[in-house]
């Protein structure tokens, strides 16, 4: 008989993160930052499948960031201390999260030490 590992639930959104994962769910918001984080984005009220956000998570999720842009910074947040956990939740280790993130193992433990 084997054992299967408890699925972990991911940690709490960062204030900054926590609309996107509204928006998006935990799974997309993670590679909506990957994708987007750091960078000025403009997010329509009502996308026209031209961009490369509705590409990425469709025009349900496009309009559901839309709808709530009053509350989303000008610039996506890079969140990579957020981002680390949650990859380390998914069992990832610390070179290949570092990897992943463009960033020293260092910085990586040190996130992970913090939560």
């Amino acid at each position: 008989m084997t054992h299967q590992l408890p699925v972990l639930p991911y940690p709490k959104p960062t204030a900054q993160v926590a609309p996107y994962v509204e928006a998006l769910g935990f799974d997309m918001a993670i590679t909506f930052l990957l994708q987007f984080g750091g960078a000025e984005l403009y997010i329509a009220k009502d996308p026209k499948s031209r961009g490369q956000l509705e590409a990425l998570v469709g025009a349900d999720r496009a309009k559901a960031l839309g709808a709530i842009d009053h509350r989303l910074q000008r610039r996506v947040p890079l969140a990579k201390p957020w981002l680390a956990v949650c990859f380390a939740t998914r069992g990832m280790g610390t070179a290949e999260i570092a990897r992943m993130l463009r960033t020293s193992d260092t910085s990586v433990r040190k996130w992970l030490k913090t939560c």
